[in-house]
């Protein structure tokens, strides 16, 4: 398993965007970060001029910078690493029932078509001494659905991170999602989800409590 706490981040292009609201560290992280727009906003008007439109129309003259910020924060969960999500929202308890948060938003990007799929995760994990705070189980499906995605790695990275973070005696993880790469090409096929499960410990090797993922999971995440 890759220790998530401490992997390299991006340099955090997304601060360029306007959604975005972190202040930069210095002046030279802002120049670089800049450097890279110039580069992305240039790839974007390229690729508008080689599909047969005219980048310097009134409406597109601004649309390479505004895709090349959209992509940054669509893209800044590399920007992260669980240390950073987590931070001090580990804590020492003594519960050891299931501890599930459903029917989490996710959005990410397909890495084969880099169109959207999007859905609702749910994350359960058996605690041993320790929880997590539950802001934190969405931030760490957050970070994860930020980068170049497939369902089935984004899935195994949530219940791994978890894992990691407060070493439970299991966790489980489920989402079901859209995915536009099948509803407006390829297939065709609207209404049609992917659902993926990842587990781990005693949630993979349990029958009962792994049961008791599931059924809840059903009732929040599952159509």
């Amino acid at each position: 398993m890759t220790n998530t706490f401490t992997a390299e981040r991006r340099l955090p292009l997304s601060n360029l965007d306007s959604q975005n609201h972190e202040e930069w560290k210095s002046t030279e992280e802002k120049k670089l970060a800049e450097e890279k727009l110039e580069v992305l906003s240039e790839s974007f008007r390229k690729t508008i001029e080689a599909l047969g439109e005219d980048s310097k129309r009134d409406a597109l003259q601004n649309t390479p910078e505004r895709a090349a910020k959209t992509l940054c924060f669509l893209t800044k969960g590399y920007e992260q690493n669980i240390q950073d999500i987590v931070g001090d929202g580990i804590y020492q308890e003594e519960y050891d029932e299931l501890i599930q948060v459903s029917g989490i938003d996710v959005y990410s990007l397909c890495e084969h078509h880099l169109l959207p799929f999007y859905g609702k995760v749910s994350v359960g994990y058996l605690p041993h001494g320790k929880i997590i705070g539950l802001s934190k189980i969405a931030r760490v499906v957050e970070m994860y659905s930020r980068r170049f995605q497939v369902q089935e790695r984004l899935t195994r990275q949530i219940a791994e991170a978890i894992q990691e973070a407060v070493n439970p005696r299991g966790v489980g993880v489920i989402i079901e999602a859209t995915h536009m790469c099948m509803t407006m090409r390829g297939v065709s096929k609207p209404g049609s989800k992917t659902i993926t499960s990842y587990m781990l410990g005693e949630l993979r090797d349990n029958p009962k409590t792994r049961g008791e993922f599931l059924s809840l999971s059903s009732q929040h995440t599952l159509n």
